[in-house]
Protein backbone atom coordinates (compact mmCIF):
# COMPACT_ATOMS: atom_id res chain seq x y z
CA UNK A 1 0.00 0.00 0.00
CA UNK A 2 1.18 3.42 -0.83
CA UNK A 3 2.11 6.04 1.71
CA UNK A 4 -0.45 8.40 1.70
CA UNK A 5 1.02 10.75 4.37
CA UNK A 6 4.17 12.32 2.58
CA UNK A 7 6.54 10.29 5.74
CA UNK A 8 9.29 8.19 4.79
CA UNK A 9 9.47 4.75 5.68
CA UNK A 10 9.34 4.01 9.70
CA UNK A 11 12.23 2.55 11.73
CA UNK A 12 9.42 -0.18 12.63
CA UNK A 13 8.98 -0.91 9.02
CA UNK A 14 12.48 -0.80 9.03
CA UNK A 15 13.20 -3.60 11.29
CA UNK A 16 9.98 -5.57 10.04
CA UNK A 17 11.94 -5.79 6.65
CA UNK A 18 15.28 -6.58 8.07
CA UNK A 19 13.34 -9.43 10.12
CA UNK A 20 12.01 -11.09 6.79
CA UNK A 21 15.73 -10.85 5.18
CA UNK A 22 16.82 -12.52 8.14
CA UNK A 23 14.91 -15.68 8.47
CA UNK A 24 15.90 -19.07 7.15
CA UNK A 25 14.84 -20.90 4.09
CA UNK A 26 13.53 -23.05 7.03
CA UNK A 27 11.85 -20.41 8.80
CA UNK A 28 9.51 -19.70 5.40
CA UNK A 29 9.35 -23.43 5.18
CA UNK A 30 7.63 -23.98 8.82
CA UNK A 31 6.20 -20.69 8.49
CA UNK A 32 4.39 -21.95 4.57
CA UNK A 33 2.98 -25.29 6.81
CA UNK A 34 0.98 -22.94 8.98
CA UNK A 35 -1.36 -22.59 6.32
CA UNK A 36 -4.27 -25.08 6.99
CA UNK A 37 -4.89 -24.48 3.06
CA UNK A 38 -1.60 -27.31 3.16
CA UNK A 39 -3.22 -29.65 4.84
CA UNK A 40 -6.86 -29.60 3.75
CA UNK A 41 -4.81 -30.35 0.23
CA UNK A 42 -3.04 -33.16 1.80
CA UNK A 43 -6.05 -34.66 4.24
CA UNK A 44 -8.33 -34.54 1.11
CA UNK A 45 -5.33 -36.18 -1.00
CA UNK A 46 -7.56 -40.32 -0.47
CA UNK A 47 -4.22 -41.96 -1.65
CA UNK A 48 -1.81 -40.55 0.64
CA UNK A 49 -3.98 -41.14 3.14
CA UNK A 50 -6.01 -43.89 3.16
CA UNK A 51 -2.38 -45.63 2.38
CA UNK A 52 -1.01 -44.39 5.58
CA UNK A 53 -4.45 -45.37 7.46
CA UNK A 54 -4.56 -48.36 5.77
CA UNK A 55 -0.96 -49.44 6.66
CA UNK A 56 -1.10 -48.54 10.25
CA UNK A 57 -4.70 -49.45 11.53
CA UNK A 58 -5.09 -52.68 9.44
CA UNK A 59 -1.52 -53.94 11.00
CA UNK A 60 -2.47 -52.31 14.55
CA UNK A 61 -0.62 -55.73 15.91
CA UNK A 62 2.54 -53.85 15.02
CA UNK A 63 1.24 -50.51 16.69
CA UNK A 64 -0.12 -52.10 20.03
CA UNK A 65 1.80 -51.30 23.37
CA UNK A 66 4.41 -49.41 21.15
CA UNK A 67 6.01 -45.92 21.11
CA UNK A 68 5.66 -44.28 18.27
CA UNK A 69 7.20 -41.05 16.74
CA UNK A 70 5.31 -38.94 13.90
CA UNK A 71 8.18 -36.57 12.58
CA UNK A 72 6.36 -33.51 10.81
CA UNK A 73 2.90 -34.60 12.44
CA UNK A 74 0.87 -31.64 11.03
CA UNK A 75 -2.67 -31.87 12.06
CA UNK A 76 -2.10 -35.04 13.57
CA UNK A 77 -3.70 -37.58 11.53
CA UNK A 78 -0.49 -40.03 11.43
CA UNK A 79 -0.75 -39.80 15.08
CA UNK A 80 -3.98 -40.17 15.77
CA UNK A 81 -4.01 -43.66 13.48
CA UNK A 82 -1.48 -44.73 15.90
CA UNK A 83 -3.05 -44.17 18.62
CA UNK A 84 -6.16 -45.79 17.36
CA UNK A 85 -3.96 -48.97 16.43
CA UNK A 86 -3.41 -48.93 20.14
CA UNK A 87 0.06 -47.62 20.69
CA UNK A 88 1.17 -46.98 23.96
CA UNK A 89 2.26 -43.66 23.59
CA UNK A 90 2.60 -41.29 20.54
CA UNK A 91 4.95 -38.50 20.40
CA UNK A 92 4.57 -35.64 17.16
CA UNK A 93 6.81 -33.08 16.36
CA UNK A 94 6.29 -30.07 14.49
CA UNK A 95 7.88 -27.00 13.88
CA UNK A 96 5.30 -25.15 12.03
CA UNK A 97 2.29 -23.43 14.05
CA UNK A 98 -0.28 -25.93 12.79
CA UNK A 99 0.51 -27.70 15.71
CA UNK A 100 -1.09 -25.36 18.20
CA UNK A 101 -4.09 -27.05 15.75
CA UNK A 102 -3.21 -30.00 16.05
CA UNK A 103 -3.41 -30.04 20.10
CA UNK A 104 -7.25 -28.73 19.91
CA UNK A 105 -7.64 -31.70 17.60
CA UNK A 106 -6.20 -34.66 19.13
CA UNK A 107 -7.99 -33.21 22.63
CA UNK A 108 -11.47 -32.90 20.41
CA UNK A 109 -10.83 -36.90 19.56
CA UNK A 110 -9.91 -38.05 22.94
CA UNK A 111 -6.57 -38.51 22.38
CA UNK A 112 -4.30 -36.69 25.19
CA UNK A 113 -2.20 -37.26 27.70
CA UNK A 114 -4.27 -39.93 28.98
CA UNK A 115 -1.87 -42.80 29.72
CA UNK A 116 -4.79 -44.83 32.13
CA UNK A 117 -6.81 -44.57 29.03
CA UNK A 118 -4.03 -45.60 26.42
CA UNK A 119 -5.16 -42.73 24.54
CA UNK A 120 -1.80 -40.59 25.11
CA UNK A 121 -0.34 -38.26 22.29
CA UNK A 122 2.00 -35.90 23.36
CA UNK A 123 2.93 -33.25 20.87
CA UNK A 124 6.17 -30.81 20.69
CA UNK A 125 6.75 -27.78 18.83
CA UNK A 126 10.13 -27.28 17.30
CA UNK A 127 12.77 -29.43 15.18
CA UNK A 128 13.55 -32.54 15.80
CA UNK A 129 17.16 -32.10 16.29
CA UNK A 130 16.43 -29.63 19.02
CA UNK A 131 13.62 -30.49 21.27
CA UNK A 132 14.05 -32.54 24.04
CA UNK A 133 11.39 -35.87 23.42
CA UNK A 134 9.43 -37.02 26.86
CA UNK A 135 10.40 -40.68 25.56
CA UNK A 136 14.33 -41.03 24.98
CA UNK A 137 13.54 -44.68 22.17
CA UNK A 138 10.74 -45.09 20.20
CA UNK A 139 9.52 -48.97 17.98
CA UNK A 140 7.98 -46.89 15.60
CA UNK A 141 8.61 -43.75 13.55
CA UNK A 142 5.91 -42.52 11.36
CA UNK A 143 6.30 -39.64 8.79
CA UNK A 144 4.96 -37.90 5.70
CA UNK A 145 7.55 -36.58 4.63
CA UNK A 146 7.64 -36.61 0.61
CA UNK A 147 7.66 -33.72 -1.52
CA UNK A 148 7.60 -33.00 -4.98
CA UNK A 149 9.83 -34.98 -6.97
CA UNK A 150 10.13 -36.76 -4.02
CA UNK A 151 12.89 -34.49 -2.55
CA UNK A 152 12.04 -31.40 -3.36
CA UNK A 153 11.00 -29.66 0.18
CA UNK A 154 11.43 -33.08 1.81
CA UNK A 155 11.79 -33.51 5.54
CA UNK A 156 13.94 -37.05 4.43
CA UNK A 157 17.57 -35.24 6.39
CA UNK A 158 14.92 -35.09 9.25
CA UNK A 159 13.90 -38.39 9.45
CA UNK A 160 17.10 -39.81 9.15
CA UNK A 161 18.23 -37.62 11.52
CA UNK A 162 15.36 -38.84 14.34
CA UNK A 163 15.85 -42.33 12.74
CA UNK A 164 19.98 -42.52 14.06
CA UNK A 165 18.88 -40.60 17.60
CA UNK A 166 15.41 -42.25 18.62
CA UNK A 167 14.62 -45.50 16.84
CA UNK A 168 15.33 -48.76 18.68
CA UNK A 169 18.02 -50.83 16.67
CA UNK A 170 15.25 -53.08 15.70
CA UNK A 171 12.87 -50.32 14.86
CA UNK A 172 10.27 -49.48 12.10
CA UNK A 173 9.75 -47.31 9.94
CA UNK A 174 6.49 -45.94 7.99
CA UNK A 175 7.34 -45.92 4.85
CA UNK A 176 10.87 -47.49 4.45
CA UNK A 177 10.81 -47.40 0.93
CA UNK A 178 10.80 -44.92 -1.68
CA UNK A 179 11.79 -45.19 -5.91
CA UNK A 180 11.94 -42.37 -7.85
CA UNK A 181 11.28 -42.60 -12.10
CA UNK A 182 11.88 -40.87 -15.33
CA UNK A 183 9.82 -41.16 -18.81
CA UNK A 184 9.66 -39.40 -21.68
CA UNK A 185 6.74 -37.67 -22.82
CA UNK A 186 5.29 -36.49 -26.08
CA UNK A 187 3.96 -32.94 -24.74
CA UNK A 188 3.73 -30.40 -27.94
CA UNK A 189 1.14 -28.52 -27.10
CA UNK A 190 1.84 -27.52 -23.48
CA UNK A 191 5.09 -26.70 -24.49
CA UNK A 192 4.64 -24.48 -26.90
CA UNK A 193 2.17 -22.98 -24.43
CA UNK A 194 4.77 -22.58 -21.68
CA UNK A 195 7.69 -22.07 -23.37
CA UNK A 196 7.10 -21.01 -27.60
CA UNK A 197 4.95 -18.81 -25.72
CA UNK A 198 8.13 -15.91 -25.12
CA UNK A 199 8.98 -15.92 -28.59
CA UNK A 200 6.00 -13.24 -29.53
CA UNK A 201 3.98 -11.63 -26.55
CA UNK A 202 2.00 -9.29 -27.90
CA UNK A 203 4.55 -8.50 -31.29
CA UNK A 204 7.19 -8.29 -28.81
CA UNK A 205 10.47 -10.55 -28.02
CA UNK A 206 10.14 -11.91 -24.53
CA UNK A 207 12.63 -14.94 -25.91
CA UNK A 208 15.06 -14.16 -22.91
CA UNK A 209 12.70 -15.74 -20.83
CA UNK A 210 12.76 -18.96 -22.62
CA UNK A 211 15.92 -19.90 -20.54
CA UNK A 212 14.21 -19.04 -17.37
CA UNK A 213 11.05 -20.66 -18.16
CA UNK A 214 12.99 -24.00 -19.36
CA UNK A 215 14.81 -24.26 -16.06
CA UNK A 216 12.00 -24.42 -13.63
CA UNK A 217 10.36 -27.84 -13.81
CA UNK A 218 6.66 -27.99 -13.95
CA UNK A 219 4.46 -29.56 -11.09
CA UNK A 220 0.97 -31.06 -13.10
CA UNK A 221 -0.54 -33.85 -13.73
CA UNK A 222 0.36 -35.97 -16.88
CA UNK A 223 -2.07 -37.59 -19.25
CA UNK A 224 -0.73 -41.11 -18.94
CA UNK A 225 -1.48 -41.15 -23.15
CA UNK A 226 1.79 -38.43 -23.46
CA UNK A 227 4.15 -41.13 -21.87
CA UNK A 228 6.05 -42.55 -25.10
CA UNK A 229 8.69 -44.37 -23.18
CA UNK A 230 8.89 -47.19 -20.93
CA UNK A 231 9.57 -46.48 -16.86
CA UNK A 232 12.93 -45.93 -15.72
CA UNK A 233 13.42 -46.72 -11.91
CA UNK A 234 16.58 -44.84 -11.37
CA UNK A 235 16.81 -44.02 -7.76
CA UNK A 236 15.59 -46.25 -4.61
CA UNK A 237 15.71 -44.77 -1.39
CA UNK A 238 15.78 -47.39 1.69
CA UNK A 239 14.78 -45.43 4.84
CA UNK A 240 16.39 -48.44 7.30
CA UNK A 241 19.67 -47.97 5.52
CA UNK A 242 19.79 -44.24 3.73
CA UNK A 243 22.38 -41.36 4.85
CA UNK A 244 21.78 -37.93 4.15
CA UNK A 245 24.70 -38.01 1.51
CA UNK A 246 22.77 -40.24 -0.54
CA UNK A 247 20.31 -38.02 -1.17
CA UNK A 248 22.84 -36.12 -3.33
CA UNK A 249 23.93 -37.97 -6.22
CA UNK A 250 24.00 -38.66 -10.20
CA UNK A 251 22.96 -42.16 -11.77
CA UNK A 252 22.35 -43.72 -15.05
CA UNK A 253 18.93 -43.85 -16.85
CA UNK A 254 17.85 -45.78 -20.22
CA UNK A 255 14.49 -45.00 -21.56
CA UNK A 256 13.14 -47.43 -24.30
CA UNK A 257 10.63 -45.91 -26.67
CA UNK A 258 7.30 -47.72 -27.02
CA UNK A 259 6.35 -45.73 -29.99
CA UNK A 260 6.62 -43.79 -32.69
CA UNK A 261 6.45 -39.94 -31.75
CA UNK A 262 8.33 -37.26 -30.31
CA UNK A 263 9.70 -36.81 -26.91
CA UNK A 264 9.42 -32.71 -25.43
CA UNK A 265 9.83 -33.52 -22.21
CA UNK A 266 11.07 -35.83 -19.23
CA UNK A 267 8.28 -36.57 -16.68
CA UNK A 268 9.68 -38.08 -12.91
CA UNK A 269 7.63 -39.27 -10.01
CA UNK A 270 7.93 -41.60 -6.76
CA UNK A 271 6.48 -44.76 -5.18
CA UNK A 272 6.03 -45.22 -1.73
CA UNK A 273 6.11 -48.76 0.08
CA UNK A 274 5.79 -49.76 3.73
CA UNK A 275 7.24 -53.01 3.19
CA UNK A 276 8.12 -54.05 6.60
CA UNK A 277 4.11 -55.21 6.48
CA UNK A 278 3.18 -58.79 6.12
CA UNK A 279 1.68 -57.67 3.01
CA UNK A 280 3.63 -54.27 2.06
CA UNK A 281 1.71 -51.67 0.54
CA UNK A 282 2.64 -49.17 -1.86
CA UNK A 283 1.05 -46.24 -3.60
CA UNK A 284 2.29 -44.59 -6.53
CA UNK A 285 2.32 -40.97 -7.79
CA UNK A 286 3.24 -41.50 -11.55
CA UNK A 287 0.62 -40.78 -14.38
CA UNK A 288 -0.68 -44.25 -14.65
CA UNK A 289 -2.01 -44.13 -10.93
CA UNK A 290 -4.95 -42.33 -9.36
CA UNK A 291 -4.18 -38.47 -8.93
CA UNK A 292 -2.40 -37.73 -5.75
CA UNK A 293 -1.55 -33.65 -4.88
CA UNK A 294 2.28 -34.39 -5.68
CA UNK A 295 1.22 -34.74 -9.18
CA UNK A 296 3.88 -35.77 -11.27
CA UNK A 297 7.24 -32.99 -12.15
CA UNK A 298 8.04 -32.10 -15.90
CA UNK A 299 11.48 -31.41 -17.55
CA UNK A 300 11.25 -30.08 -21.01
CA UNK A 301 13.94 -29.92 -22.77
CA UNK A 302 14.87 -27.21 -25.35
CA UNK A 303 15.78 -29.60 -28.70
CA UNK A 304 12.87 -32.74 -30.04
CA UNK A 305 14.08 -35.86 -30.27
CA UNK A 306 12.31 -37.92 -33.18
CA UNK A 307 11.62 -41.20 -31.22
CA UNK A 308 10.51 -44.79 -33.17
CA UNK A 309 9.54 -47.82 -31.23
CA UNK A 310 12.53 -49.67 -29.59
CA UNK A 311 14.64 -46.54 -29.61
CA UNK A 312 16.81 -45.78 -26.45
CA UNK A 313 17.11 -42.55 -24.59
CA UNK A 314 20.11 -43.14 -22.82
CA UNK A 315 21.44 -40.25 -20.18
CA UNK A 316 22.27 -39.06 -16.67
CA UNK A 317 20.19 -37.17 -14.05
CA UNK A 318 22.18 -35.66 -10.95
CA UNK A 319 20.19 -34.67 -8.22
CA UNK A 320 21.45 -32.18 -5.86
CA UNK A 321 20.35 -30.24 -2.29
CA UNK A 322 20.64 -26.62 -3.41
CA UNK A 323 23.64 -24.61 -2.05
CA UNK A 324 21.95 -22.00 -0.36
CA UNK A 325 18.57 -23.63 0.21
CA UNK A 326 18.62 -27.00 0.39
CA UNK A 327 15.23 -27.78 0.89
CA UNK A 328 15.10 -26.33 -3.30
CA UNK A 329 17.02 -29.06 -5.84
CA UNK A 330 19.57 -28.72 -8.16
CA UNK A 331 18.92 -31.42 -11.11
CA UNK A 332 20.83 -31.50 -14.38
CA UNK A 333 19.51 -34.16 -17.42
CA UNK A 334 22.11 -35.22 -19.53
CA UNK A 335 20.85 -37.29 -22.24
CA UNK A 336 21.16 -39.00 -25.99
CA UNK A 337 19.30 -40.54 -28.70
CA UNK A 338 20.13 -41.58 -32.21
CA UNK A 339 17.63 -42.24 -34.25
CA UNK A 340 16.19 -41.70 -38.18
CA UNK A 341 16.36 -38.42 -38.14
CA UNK A 342 20.19 -38.13 -36.53
CA UNK A 343 21.54 -37.70 -32.74
CA UNK A 344 20.30 -35.49 -30.09
CA UNK A 345 22.35 -34.86 -26.92
CA UNK A 346 21.63 -32.23 -24.35
CA UNK A 347 22.53 -31.16 -21.09
CA UNK A 348 20.00 -29.46 -19.16
CA UNK A 349 20.01 -27.57 -16.27
CA UNK A 350 16.73 -27.16 -13.59
CA UNK A 351 16.14 -25.61 -10.37
CA UNK A 352 13.02 -26.82 -8.29
CA UNK A 353 12.67 -23.43 -5.87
Amino acid sequence: MADTTGNSTTSTDANASSAKEALTSRDYYADSYAHFGIHEEMLKDTVRTTSYQDAILKNWQIFKGKNVLDVGCGTGILSMFAAKAGAAHVVGVDMSNIIDQAQKIIEANGFKDTPDLGLEITLVKGKVEEVEMPIKEFDIIISEWMGYFLLYESMLDTVLLARDKYLKKDGLLFPDVCTMYLAGIEDGDYKEEKIGYWDNVYGFDYSCIKEVALREPLVDSVDVKSVVTEPFAFKRIDLRTAQKEDLDFETNFSLKVTRNDYVHAFVGWFDTEFSCLHVPKRFSTGPHAKYTHWKQTVFYTRETPVVSVNDTINGTIKVSPNARNNRDLDIVIKYEHTGSAGTTAETLEYQMS
